[in-house]
């Protein structure tokens, strides 16, 4: 490889405050929902005592777990020291760091009381999940942020490898207890499950991935800066490996599930009976988010077109919220069995009913505006420091170095 040169982005100066513009206005909408959500309560939002969990923690579960899968690249480079991608590293780890930070500023502004958080950060019942995950994710930024500054301070190189060791064994326990608030709920018989470990774990390769490759494309062809389709045929053909993981793992989750008797009505209700939870999982999640980008990433002539290749990623991100909505709403409105195989009395508060739920808009804005601030923060940091590498074309690339 040659010699890798960073620079700030260099895009126009009114395109480039016209975009953050856009993202700031969705930002200010995003808040103004908050506002009116804990000014009105929560009465106003699809939520009730039965889905406790909406919209706004489907965008929010979905950063953080891309988040982990945004560092990826990154550690592809640094830990096991693949060449090509060294130069996408500290883009790795500032886009990581934004999706984190949307992610868990939806789930703040949607606790109802903000200033709850305050107990949550000073009371610690660590027999909880919650509480882990509270070091989980303060923990997570702390360690990219200084995997940063080892990446693109020259002196400090040295120490860059082990720091990068560091953020790939703490961002596969931050998903892993992401995926484990889930597993541990044996309350719900659609969450109640060993496997949403794993299955968070390489949700977060694919939906990282996605999201990285999208940026990548945006900001060097904006930029006109060279992009070879060497690198971007690396990523793609990864972004289809982890893909079908994702699918490979969903099918094993639902194929356990139906093995087991207790477990056979909730399947028929997520995959044939559950209307439009059974819609979002076969076209949202299967065809959008697996077939789709899988057919194109893999297509011998689609598969080598960049516009092409930012349809596969944007889909494999709505197929990923798609996927997020059913495990979480879908797992929440499905009755919980509360005496298994026992006849009792209904007692009249929704017993053996599937809840209701439909999305509000100040919910989804929400959560849309949790994504704003993970973009228009990714944005301000390549333009004010030198996170893009001035040149990613074949020339500069050494495409055997990684073999």
């Amino acid at each position: 490889m040659k010699k890798t040169y960073f620079s700030e982005w260099g895009i126009p100066s009114p395109r480039y405050w016209a975009l953050l513009a856009l993202l700031a206005a969705f930002v200010g909408i995003g808040g103004l929902s908050a506002l009116y959500m804990e000014h009105e309560g929560h009465w106003v939002t699809g939520m009730t005592n039965q889905v406790v969990w909406g919209t706004p923690h489907v965008f929010a579960i979905f950063l953080i777990v891309a988040a982990s899968g945004a560092l990826n690249v990154a550690s592809i480079g640094s830990v096991f020291g693949k060449k090509p991608y060294k130069p996408l590293a500290p883009l790795s780890g500032l886009l990581a760091i934004a999706l984190l930070v949307g992610g868990l500023l939806v789930l703040v502004l949607d606790l109802g009381r903000p200033d709850r958080l305050i107990v949550a950060m000073t009371v610690y019942n660590f027999k909880s999940i919650f509480a882990w995950n509270i070091f989980l994710y303060t923990g997570f930024m702390a360690i990219v942020a200084v995997y940063l500054w080892l990446m693109m301070e020259h002196k400090m190189n040295p120490y860059s490898k082990p720091a990068g060791l560091l953020a790939f064994v703490w961002r596969l326990a931050l998903t892993t207890g992401t995926g484990s608030i889930f597993g541990f709920l044996v309350a719900r018989q659609a969450y109640d499950a060993a496997i949403m470990a794993p299955m968070f774990i390489i949700m977060s390769f694919s939906f990282g991935l996605a999201i990285y490759l999208l940026v990548l494309m945006f900001a060097f062809i904006l930029d006109d800066r060279p992009l070879g389709d060497v690198i971007v045929t690396r990523l793609k053909n990864l972004l289809g490996v982890f893909v079908a993981g994702v699918m490979f793992i969903t099918l094993i989750y639902h194929l356990t599930n139906l093995y087991g008797t207790e477990n056979h009505e909730v399947e028929a209700f997520l995959l044939r009976d559950g209307g439009i939870y059974t819609q979002v999982f076969w076209i949202g999640e299967v065809l959008i988010g697996g077939l789709l980008p899988l057919g194109i990433l893999y297509h011998p002539v689609l598969g080598r077109n960049f516009g092409w290749i930012a349809g596969a990623c944007g889909a494999v991100i709505v197929g990923g919220i798609a996927k997020v909505y059913v495990i979480l709403i879908g797992g929440q409105v499905f009755p919980m069995a509360l005496f298994p195989e026992k006849a009792v009395v209904a007692s009249g508060f929704y017993d053996g009913v599937v809840a209701s739920y439909s999305p509000s808009l100040p919910e989804v804005l929400l959560g849309v505006g949790g994504i704003a601030v993970a973009l228009a923060a990714t944005l301000v940091g390549v333009r004010m420091l030198r996170f893009l590498p001035t040149s990613l074309s074949n020339q500069d690339l050494d495409p055997q170095a990684a073999a």
